[in-house]
């Protein structure tokens, strides 16, 4: 989820002139590092406490409890690298072929759990109060959790397949390279489709849960009302962007216009650092949409 590079298209994008200039180079450089520092900041302790302190648990489900506490456990991952991406990003990629690919399949894992999670919690809140089905009970609550993981590590492995080290004029980087713009505009699809589909899942339930939210159980507490609406909310304004990049970058590729495509691969810096922000809120709204955090906080000191 960060810059495009291809070597074996059919244009080279790695050498035209679009290239931004040191100074603007260093602007883009300093906007990410910025942002992804305060993700790291807010988002690593706020995950810690809603794992420990699970605030306003009492009114979910086991199966809405075991899915909030996946999303806290995947925004964690995908934020506690975030310092070594952070020095590598500024100083060059020094740890070597396998550490790069390792550490992008763990945060594309991360990021494909938080997705995927949001949106089984979506489906199951639709079910569950429009339908007035409970469809899983523990056995089954543990089989979605794991086909939840082994999706995410199937959409994880591309990752794996095309990021390498790259030296460039830039400096030395963790970077995608693929061997072909075929292989490039694949893999750029899968996230968009992957991410549009859930994108529509989401918007599909709650636009069904809206009809019922005065009738649903669920919904008579207002404090989680707050929690899984601003959840929707920041998952749809924070995501939207990365894809619709995507979207434009493969327009690009098959117009062969070298300056969109540059333009693209400028936004994609920008985009992929809100992706982290996500990340960081989710503590953040549990934590907002809970008037009794502070009781909560003060009972587990006993």
């Amino acid at each position: 989820m960060e810059q495009l590079n291809s070597s074996a298209a059919t244009f080279n994008i790695s050498s035209t002139p679009g290239d931004p200039s040191p100074a603007s180079w260093a602007s883009i450089k300093l906007v990410s590092v910025v942002v992804v520092s305060i993700c790291f900041l807010l988002g690593v302790p706020g995950n810690i406490a809603v794992i420990i302190l699970k605030p306003n648990w009492q009114h979910l489900s086991s199966l809405s409890q075991s899915l909030m506490l996946n999303l806290a456990i995947s925004d964690l991952i995908c934020l506690l690298p975030l310092p070594l991406w952070i020095y590598t990003f500024v100083k060059g990629w020094t740890l070597g072929l396998v550490a790069c690919k390792l550490l992008a399949y763990l945060m594309y894992c991360s990021l494909y759990s938080s997705l995927l999670t949001v949106t089984v919690l979506s489906v199951q809140r639709y079910l569950q109060v429009v339908h007035l089905q409970k469809i899983f009970d523990r056995v089954g609550k543990r089989r979605l959790l794991v086909l939840l993981w082994l999706v995410t590590m199937i959409l994880s492995i591309p990752a794996l397949v095309v990021r390498h080290v790259i030296k460039d004029q830039h400096g030395t980087d963790c970077h995608f390279l693929y061997s072909s713009q075929s292989q490039q505009v694949a893999v750029m699809l899968t996230e968009t489709l992957t991410g549009f589909v859930a994108i529509s899942v989401v918007a599909f339930s709650y636009m069904g849960l809206h009809r019922k939210v005065n009738q649903a159980a669920f919904f008579n507490n207002p404090q989680t009302n707050r929690l899984v609406t601003s959840i929707i909310v920041t998952f749809f304004v924070l995501w939207m962007p990365y894809h619709i990049t995507n979207v434009l970058g493969v327009a690009a590729i098959s117009l062969k216009n070298e300056r969109f495509l540059k333009f693209c691969m400028n936004s994609w810096y920008t985009v992929s650092a809100l992706v982290f922000v996500i990340s960081s809120l989710n503590p953040l709204l549990y934590a907002f949409a809970s008037k009794n955090m502070c009781t909560v906080c003060q009972e587990s000191t006993y």
